[in-house]
């Protein structure tokens, strides 16, 4: 009998990976209770790789709208093509909405100029109506904030720099 349990249960994983491929999402978190004692805690994800395509697409659009203003914005725009490799980007650990003030109408945590140590809080991603605190790995300077307040982030995603 627990073989067929388990065979079920791999049917349902296999479905929710299905699911998720085929409307494009990137992660499906499910709990299901068969009972007192039995039950069976899912959390299906993957990581898109075409979300980063459309930022390299815009500049050359960019560039062919104004071929006399590429050679002067390649240099700047280089760096700005995948801040995630930047010496010092903070990435997001989860899935979720980014805030960067502890409440609305609130000031910010933090501001680029901002002199932060190490484990202050950055900002807070909202996931499953629970507020997580993010907090800076290392003590620094913030010389970027990637992300602006209220919006979605994925596993990954760039938050801010820290020099």
């Amino acid at each position: 009998m627990g073989d067929k349990k388990q065979n079920s249960d791999v049917e349902f994983i296999t479905a929710l990976a299905e699911l998720l491929r085929a409307n494009e999402l990137s992660e499906i978190e499910v709990m299901r209770e068969f009972g007192k004692d039995d039950t069976l805690n899912v959390r299906v994800a993957r990581q898109l790789q075409a979300a980063p395509a459309p930022v390299a697409a815009a500049p050359a659009t960019v560039a062919v709208a104004a071929p006399a203003a590429a050679p002067a914005s390649s240099p700047a725009a280089a760096p700005v093509e995948d801040p995630s490799q930047l010496a010092g980007a903070v990435t997001s650990p989860m899935v979720g909405t980014v805030y960067l003030a502890p409440e609305p109408g609130a000031a910010n945590f933090v501001s680029v100029g901002d002199s932060v140590s190490e484990g202050q809080t950055l900002l807070i991603i909202e996931a499953m109506k629970t507020m997580n605190q993010i907090p800076a790995p290392k003590s620094g300077k913030v010389t970027r904030i990637l992300v602006d307040d209220a919006t979605p982030v994925e596993f990954g995603d760039p938050l801010v720099v820290i020099e």
